[in-house]
């Protein structure tokens, strides 16, 4: 029941897609970190040169910074680069058990990039030509749409994911992550997201 349901909003939500594109807004101003909820103590991000920077912390613990806002339905769009070190990163959808990878794979000891990971399940579907369509050491945009628990991904304006999750949350903010126990660094700009309704 719950799978038709999903359905029934995807095809809602492209036939709207295909008659008004959604209005994307900034996130992130390019300046500081306003309209993000800034951990305490913060070490892991900063604001420079129009790029929101990710960086490890010396005891490597972690973080990940929410936005303000919460969303249901939604489009996000950012632009991402790989720093420094193993980079495993991710956007966080509505909660912190569900993210879309961005970079190395600490389970798995490879790039995921674009691929879900569900706590519990790992990575039930992996994204499609990542090797050949990812710039590891450049600039990449990558697009996630979160339908309730329908997520798709594109990576450089290519359509390589389509998923649903039977466990997503249906309200929640968006996040970015340095994982733990690593050394890295990972930029974003033009940061934007768009509700879906």
């Amino acid at each position: 029941m719950k799978d038709k349901f999903v359905l029934a909003l995807v095809l809602i939500f492209s036939l709207t897609v295909f008659s008004q594109q959604p209005k994307l807004k900034d996130i992130f101003n390019g300046r500081n970190l306003n309209g993000w909820i800034v951990p305490t103590n913060n070490i892991w991000w900063s604001a420079e040169n129009g790029m929101l920077i990710g960086k490890s912390d010396p005891e490597k613990k972690g973080s990940i910074l929410w936005t303000k806002n919460e969303f249901k339905d939604f489009e996000f769009e950012t632009e991402f680069r790989f720093g420094e070190g193993t980079v495993d990163s991710g956007i966080f959808i509505r909660n912190d058990k569900q993210q879309i990878q961005l970079g190395i794979s600490g389970a798995l000891k490879r790039d995921m990039t674009a691929s879900p990971y569900i706590a519990g399940l790992g990575y039930p579907v992996e994204a499609h030509n990542i090797n050949r369509i990812l710039k590891p050491k450049d600039w990449n945009t990558i697009k996630v749409i979160a339908i309730a628990g329908y997520y798709e991904v594109w990576l450089n304006h290519i359509h390589v994911m389509s998923y649903t999750s039977e466990s997503f949350i249906e309200q929640g903010p968006i996040g970015l992550q340095v994982h733990p126990n690593n050394e890295m660094t990972i930029s974003f700009r033009n940061t934007k997201v768009a509700n879906l309704k």
